[in-house]
């Protein structure tokens, strides 16, 4: 099996990534800056306590909890994430891709299920973003609550795994490099 990145050439992997990082932590810390107004007493943890709401009750709580002006920052959140999950998915998955190359072997098919896994995490933000601006725009289709945290918890997870598989392997990595 194959990993989602084979497209691009080895030799440019390790700036890809380096690039990829840098573009990732800045809208990250965009989006960031646009949850600041979103935190409140019902929203401790801005966004993504909407993105974990699980029922129509405590996400319609959450709402109610933001005015006018922070429904506006939650909007531009959700839309400049679609940007966010692109860039975070394929840095994580260069990274498990570099970190699979370098160690080999049961790594190296470790970090191919993991980049896809990657794409997946991604594919599922976007059905969550759906969900969480279709409540925002005044849909109240109890389901929309339930799918956005069902797919924000999968990626949440996907994502951690990825992280910390990049994370050790680095660490690996430098441990071997320096015997």
């Amino acid at each position: 099996m194959s990993h989602p990145l084979t497209w691009l050439a080895k030799e440019r992997r390790g700036t890809a990534f380096w690039v990829l990082l840098a573009a990732t932590a800045m809208v990250f810390a965009a989006i960031s800056a646009l949850d600041v107004p979103l935190h409140t007493s019902a929203a401790p943890n801005g966004i993504v306590s909407f993105e974990l709401a699980r029922n129509p009750a405590t996400a319609q709580a959450i709402l109610d909890s933001w005015d006018g002006s922070a429904r506006v920052y939650a909007g531009l959140s959700l839309g400049v994430d679609y940007l966010f999950m692109a860039l975070y998915a394929s840095t994580i998955a260069l990274g498990c891709v570099l970190v699979g190359t370098r160690l080999g072997g049961v790594t190296a098919r470790l970090a191919t299920w993991l980049a896809w896994a990657q794409v997946l995490a991604a594919t599922l933000d976007a059905v969550e973003n759906w969900a969480l601006i279709r409540w925002l725009l005044g849909s109240r289709t109890a389901f929309w609550p339930p799918v956005a945290a069902w797919c924000a918890t999968v990626k949440f997870a996907l994502v951690g795994l990825g992280l910390a598989f990049v994370l050790c392997g680095a660490v690996m990595s430098l441990v071997r490099g320096r015997r």
